[in-house]
């Protein structure tokens, strides 16, 4: 038989009236009540009806996630991050997958309109001034993860990928490379690509080393970070440019695990013949063979720290918040070689 509030106001010992306060936060009652009311309705299984919790507070209770591939390792993490967060605040996820070309967005953000969501996360998505706009018709907080707005000021929460890539290069630097190839995805790309290359590209310039463009491999299509991407690119460079590079510094983990494909296909051993640094650390990175030495992106704690910020937002009644730059470093595998 299902839990009903009056069930768990007679397990307490206090009115319906005051179980309702404390499962819409309202006030009015003390902490030791509220923990009292919060573990019965968890030993019950009582879930309150998010529509009637609506009519009081004004809210759902429920929060939602755009994001362009649901199956990555990448957007897996970040999503822990947000659950984590919105578990313990009570609060449901909406995740919508709108696809790498972005076709899906406008009609989830329609959706997430129609299902009175309490605010929304984006995450990885390129924000064009479409996206924005629709986003912005909402009038609810929005806080991108991965990726920021050009068209608008959405706070956000990220690495800053040039610094981030910068570093990457600066470690096979530092390591005694000195010719240095580069794998990407699509160049066009404001979020993940430019800045990425920006960073290879300084940290070269920075050093006294000179930028060859032939070293530069892009993939301007579906899932341009992708594995099947960075094994197209390191068969050009193989193909192209034979003995003139010693590592590669892939703008993904996706990427440098289609480099690594390739490499063994072509009998050239990592790191003993090629070096590889990747970009983002997911669990890939530390799977692959050997063990890549990686840039680490902190995407649970970017999940985790965008959904505290959209719930602080929410429950002060603003759109406006600071946007915040997460810390980056060289997590050291197996996969580079000192010189």
């Amino acid at each position: 038989m299902k839990t009903t509030i009056k069930d768990v106001a007679r397990r307490t010992g206090v009115s319906i009236a005051t179980v309702s306060r404390v499962i819409n936060g309202l006030g009015g009652y003390s902490n030791d009540t509220r923990k009292k009311v919060l573990s019965a309705i968890d030993e019950m299984g009582f879930r309150p009806n998010a529509v009637a919790r609506g009519l009081v507070s004004k809210k759902t209770h429920t929060i939602g996630v755009m994001l362009p591939d649901v199956s990555g390792m990448l957007a897996a993490e970040i999503l822990k991050g947000i659950e984590s967060v919105a578990k313990e605040q009570r609060y449901s996820v909406i995740v919508c997958n709108t696809n790498y070309s972005g076709d899906r967005s406008q009609e989830y953000v329609r959706t997430l309109k129609e299902k009175q969501v309490d605010g929304v996360l984006a995450v990885s998505e390129y924000m064009t001034p479409e996206k924005s706009k629709a986003l912005l018709s909402l009038n609810l907080p929005v806080v991108l993860i991965s990726t920021l707005s050009y068209s608008y000021p959405f706070p956000y929460v990220k690495v800053d990928d040039k610094q981030a890539a910068y570093s990457a290069v600066c470690h096979l630097i530092d390591k005694g490379h000195r010719r240095i190839a580069m794998i990407s995805g699509d160049r066009a790309d404001l979020i993940a690509g430019a800045p990425r290359i920006e960073g290879y590209v300084q940290a070269l310039r920075d050093h006294g080393l000179s930028v060859d463009e032939s070293l530069i491999r892009y993939r301007a299509e579906f899932e341009s970070f992708g594995f099947h991407s960075g094994a197209l690119c390191m068969e050009g460079l193989l193909r192209d440019k034979p003995g003139q590079f010693s590592a590669v510094f892939a703008a993904s983990d996706e990427l440098a695990m289609g480099a690594l494909s390739c490499a063994y296909r072509h009998g050239v051993r990592i790191p003993d013949d090629l070096s590889i640094i990747a970009y983002d650390d997911t669990r890939i990175a530390e799977m692959a063979t050997p063990p890549l030495t990686a840039l680490h992106q902190p995407l649970f704690a970017m999940g985790s720290r965008a959904a505290e910020m959209l719930l602080d937002m929410s429950a002060a009644g603003t759109l406006e918040a600071d946007s915040v730059i997460i810390p980056h470093k060289i997590i050291e595998r197996e996969s580079v070689r000192a010189l």
